[in-house]
């Protein structure tokens, strides 16, 4: 019996490793730094919030997996809605998560 409820708890525990991956239309959508790549023709759609991590399992993701799964949920919810470019602002400064802010918009393809 004890060893049932371990290794439920470990399967749970290690479900919760899994970072968020990128849609096929998520992959779609670009993300940029600077405003002049969105400041000419661009149409606003929303902002966004996109993190990884929590107190319970930041330490057994890496950082480059938070960052990048924070990103891979910034730009699925872009392409959700009908966004193809991010603009993303400076990342949020928590210590058990990786969190950033960025405006969606659609712009004309070059």
């Amino acid at each position: 019996m004890n060893k049932a409820i371990t290794l439920v708890a470990a399967i749970s525990l290690l479900s919760g490793c899994a970072t968020s991956p990128l849609t096929e239309q998520g992959q779609q959508v670009k993300i940029v730094w600077n405003t002049e790549a969105t400041s000419q023709q661009c149409q606003l759609k929303t902002t966004l919030v996109g993190s990884e991590g929590a107190w319970y399992n930041f330490w057994l993701i890496n950082n480059k997996s938070l960052t990048m799964g924070s990103l891979n949920q910034l730009r699925n919810q872009a392409a959700k809605l009908g966004a193809n470019t991010i603009l993303l602002n400076e990342p949020l400064p928590y210590a058990t998560s990786v969190t950033y802010v960025g405006n969606a918009y659609l712009c004309p393809q070059s």
